[in-house]
């Protein structure tokens, strides 16, 4: 089967970056990364314990597990997510003004996919094209991975 440029071998979908010979690699996330939710205001950075945790770029590498709210992912301003139940309250008693609230992300489950193939402290890596969901809809994602110098196979 050929490949054609910008599809994958799969029924011509378009190339996802996971896509074996897709250009430039996943990049391990680190402590001070920066992330941005669907439904906050602001960027927020993330916090890695450095808890036997390998440097990389001088910062502590992150791994899947690293999803704990105001521990690991710090809020994102304010919140506009309509099934959010802060914000829910606030616009009903501003009779229908939708009235955003402050962030505190409510995360249930670990960053998928991570980097199955690299283990950080037991767990997968965690790459820039991973993503954590919260419970309010939102889905958070890396903007930049506090380093740019170590890809993950």
């Amino acid at each position: 089967m050929v490949r054609s440029e910008g599809t994958s071998a799969a029924a011509g979908l378009p190339r996802q970056s996971s896509d074996w010979g897709n250009s430039p690699m996943p990049i391990q996330v680190v402590n001070t990364a920066q992330l941005a939710c669907s439904f906050g205001a602001m960027p927020a950075t993330l916090t890695v314990l450095p808890v036997n945790r390998p440097l990389v770029s001088n910062q502590p590498a992150a791994n899947i597990m690293d999803y704990q709210p105001q521990v690991n992912i710090a809020p994102f301003g304010m919140c506009m997510s309509p099934s959010n139940p802060q914000v829910i309250a606030a616009t009903a008693a501003a009779l229908g003004v939708f009235t955003p609230q402050p962030c505190i992300a409510v995360t249930l489950a670990p960053w998928v996919p991570g980097a199955v193939t690299v283990n950080i402290a037991g767990q997968p890596a965690l790459d820039n094209i991973s993503t954590c969901n919260c419970a309010w809809a939102g889905i958070i994602s890396v903007t930049m991975p506090g380093q740019v110098t170590t890809n993950i196979p």
